[in-house]
């Protein structure tokens, strides 16, 4: 039977986040893989509040077909806070999507033919090598710091590199690491994509969840030139399962990712679009995300203290300003993969995302990514510790 399946299925497979997600509903292990929210941060009651109105007044509507690109109202509020936040939009200028990875498959659709290039942070998101991988690109992967991709790199790859149809940055917060682009570095990029011609990919899920440091302008404000795909989300800032995101850029991507959005799905949810825009209408998303971002400052506070008190000095971790996630660095020779599967798992009943799959090009064992959001404070510290307990004897 594999003989039928197009060539692009090679490309598509097991990811490291599906086969960690079966822990989460094994109660005897402690999950730091999956980027889950904290889920007592879900505005239930509010939108429990939303949908029996909605059910019960506009059900005509809100169980109805829509336009493909979505509900103009849900449009018109997502382009007024692009727009606070520097990146003039209007309503025609934004696709609702099913979750912004959605986005990243349709942008791989529209742009990737087989053999062309990505480039990528190295690391990068494992999800968008999942929606890349079926296109069959090629990948030019640059290294980062602690202030983000760097450009100097970039410039080398861009020069020396044929092919490249776009850049991939995730510029906040940056999935796995959880570094955030500088200023400096968003303005050089932006300069390098007009110089070499090529598109930017902005993936943008954690911005708004910034609880140190100094907003920084979005690629997409800084773009001069109509060359910013720019993807948001509203499962981190209000609930994954209304599994919303957007893109906005050019009409002319934007047009033709509306017809591939057509052809995969129709549309998004009539239900779900309906009550995000009445919970933006109703309650106030700027105090909401107020409280979160105190939620998970004081989160990635007790995640960073715990493995400094219990991790052997050799492990090093970033410090991230926002965001979900913290990048952890074991010495060169450690195998975070093998020693999750021989002593995390069965010995101290912990789950992390092993780093090797977030690199595209050469594999690195030695890294994994954590999530702080989603783990009670009293189970974190717990399982922390017993982890730090065994890494101490292993290391």
């Amino acid at each position: 039977m594999s003989s039928k399946f197009a060539d692009r299925i090679a490309r598509v497979q097991p990811s490291a986040i599906r086969e960690l997600l079966k822990y989460g509903d094994d109660p005897s292990i402690t999950s730091f893989g999956g980027g889950y929210p904290d889920a007592s941060l879900f505005p239930a009651v509010e939108l429990q509040r939303i949908y029996t109105e909605v059910l019960t007044t506009d059900s005509a509507t809100a169980l109805q077909y829509t336009a493909s690109a979505g509900l103009p109202g849900l449009r018109a509020q997502i382009a007024t806070r692009m727009s606070a936040a520097g990146a003039a939009t209007d309503a025609d200028d934004v696709l609702i999507l099913h979750g912004a990875q959605q986005g990243l498959d349709l942008v791989a659709k529209l742009l990737i033919n087989p053999g062309d290039v990505i480039v990528t942070e190295n690391p990068t998101f494992l999800g968008a090598l999942i929606a890349f991988n079926p296109c069959q690109p090629e990948y030019a992967a640059v290294e980062m710091d602690s202030d983000g991709m760097d450009v100097d790199a970039l410039e080398a790859t861009l020069r020396g590199t044929d092919n490249v149809k776009f850049i991939y940055v995730i510029p906040d917060f940056q999935n796995p690491t959880g570094v955030s682009l500088s200023l400096e570095r968003r303005k050089r990029i932006i300069e390098l994509a007009n110089e070499f011609d090529v598109l930017i990919l902005e993936d943008s899920p954690y911005r708004e969840l910034r609880f140190e440091g100094e907003a920084q302008p979005t690629l997409a404000s800084l773009d001069t030139e109509d060359r910013v795909i720019h993807l948001g989300s509203f499962s981190k800032i209000l609930a994954p399962g209304v599994r919303l995101g957007w893109v906005s850029a050019a009409p002319e991507i934007l047009d033709k990712l509306s017809l591939l959005k057509l052809a995969a799905d129709t549309q998004s949810s009539t239900l779900n679009m309906t009550a995000v825009t009445r919970f933006l209408e109703t309650y106030d998303i700027d105090a909401h995300l107020s409280s979160m971002r105190g939620v998970y400052l004081a989160k990635r506070d007790l995640m960073l203290s715990t493995m400094a008190e219990h991790f052997p000095a050799e492990v090093a971790v970033t410090k991230p300003e926002g965001g979900l996630f913290t990048w952890v660095t074991f010495p060169e020779g450690f195998d975070a993969t093998v020693f999750m599967a021989d002593h995390a798992l069965p010995e101290a009943r912990v789950a992390y995302v092993p780093g090797v799959s977030f690199f595209p090009t050469e594999q690195r064992s030695n890294f994994a990514r954590f999530s702080y959001s989603g783990q009670s404070d009293e189970e974190m510290v717990d399982a922390l510790t017993r982890l730090g307990a065994i890494l101490n004897e292993h290391i």
